[in-house]
């Protein structure tokens, strides 16, 4: 009689761990940024120098996920995830030990190792399903991240508040143990291994550069998230410095884009199949304008507070948490053969623009000039989010596709 099969690991990851993965590499982000004012004057240095631990993060991801994908395609999601998780943890320990801010800006931009969790969830539900359906569990899965943001700036200004700014990372190591045990357990392989090398592999990158339609598709997300990072660039300064905020009450506004980007989702999730990718892009880009100019006018009236800015921020997450999972969608199904490589790339696009407005929007601000500057610079990113979805709708017409 012969023994059962050893386990192969083939089996897919449950959407519960495609969505803990998602949430993690969100709570990466922005747990710790209510924490800035307070780390600006544990390391004795300036807020923007300290603000650059965002805008250095998000452009060491975006160069990280341009590799992240061809290693993937190559050498299959899973092994690639778990060593990603566990130079996560190392390098976590490094920020919480750091003795001055250049050596905490250094592990800082190695926490972005954490896009593998974001990149290869994406890659493995396109590996699984067709563009539509990608499109909609997409968007149940990013719903789920979305759950984390929305909680983590306030979960990161108590604890802050109560235990110092380096209780965060402790979260994050915790969280991150907690992660790598299940996905050693759940995430199995979803895609063959491609065979090739990696020059190989970025020798097809091409053939997604000169495509116009993945090229739309990443512009309309990245565009339309920009709006959203210059956000998380300039946020804790006009809390801050124009509305005064503590760090536990700023973190329980700041989450406001998260709950609007979890009724995006969930839009996504229950309707892109029926209305389509373009459209949802679309009305999603168009959601985020809205949202910045709301905010822009009242500011212009006169009435401008914490509860406006915030507020009208819901439907800037709206508007995201419709146009990411279907943009997403969109570019990896371009050259389907190349969904990992494709979820890089276009994750790449979006941080690296990220990461540009991050930092723009912290150098923008200053106590005198209020949040005039940052809500200019979101309505022009929003707005050409517009322009890049409609490029796609045109062309998609005017060949009659």
């Amino acid at each position: 009689m012969q023994s059962p099969p050893a386990p192969s690991h083939r089996s897919p990851p449950a959407l519960a761990t495609l969505i803990l993965l998602s949430g993690l590499s969100a709570l990466g982000m922005n747990i710790f940024l209510p924490s800035l004012p307070n780390m600006t004057e544990y390391f004795q240095t300036d807020y923007r120098l300290m603000q650059l631990s965002v805008a250095l993060y998000l452009a060491v991801n975006a160069a990280m996920q341009v590799v992240i994908g061809p290693l993937a395609d190559k050498a299959g999601r899973r092994p690639v995830i778990l060593w990603g998780l566990v130079l996560f943890l190392f390098v976590t320990l490094g920020c919480i030990y750091a003795p001055t801010v250049e050596v905490f800006l250094f592990f800082r931009m190695c926490q972005a190792v954490i896009a593998v969790a974001i990149v290869l969830s994406r890659a493995a539900v396109r590996d699984m399903y067709q563009q539509d359906e990608a499109a909609s569990m997409l968007g149940w899965v990013t719903m789920g991240m979305a759950v984390v943001p929305m909680i983590g700036p306030a979960l990161g200004g108590v604890l802050d508040q109560y235990f110092g700014w380096q209780a965060n990372f402790w979260i994050l190591f915790v969280l991150g143990v907690a992660a790598l045990i299940l996905t050693y357990v759940d995430f199995g392989e979803t895609a063959l291994k491609s065979g090739k090398t990696l020059i190989q592999q970025f020798r097809e990158y091409p053939a997604l550069l000169t495509s116009p339609r993945f090229w739309g598709y990443s512009l309309a997300s990245g565009l339309s998230s920009g709006a959203f990072f210059a956000y998380l660039g300039g946020a804790p300064f006009v809390s801050t410095e124009v509305f005064g905020m503590e760090p536990a009450r700023m973190g329980l506004f700041f989450g406001a884009p998260a709950l609007g980007y979890f009724a995006g989702n969930f839009v996504s999730g229950a309707f892109s199949v029926r209305v389509g990718v373009d459209r949802m892009v679309l009305w999603g880009c168009l959601m985020n304008a809205l949202g910045v100019t709301l905010s822009l006018v009242t500011l212009l009236a006169g009435f401008g507070s914490e509860y406006s800015f915030f507020g009208f921020m819901t439907l800037v997450g709206l508007g995201n948490g419709m146009a990411i999972p279907n943009a997403t969608a969109g570019a990896l199904s371009v050259r389907p053969h190349l969904a990992g490589s494709a979820s890089g790339l276009n994750g790449a696009i979006m941080l690296g623009g990220g990461a540009a407005l991050s930092a723009w929007a912290g150098a923008l601000l200053s106590p005198e000039t209020g949040a005039m500057p940052l809500l200019l610079l979101m309505l022009a990113t929003a707005l050409l989010g517009v322009v890049a979805i409609f490029s796609v709708i045109w062309r998609a017409r005017r060949l009659g596709l």
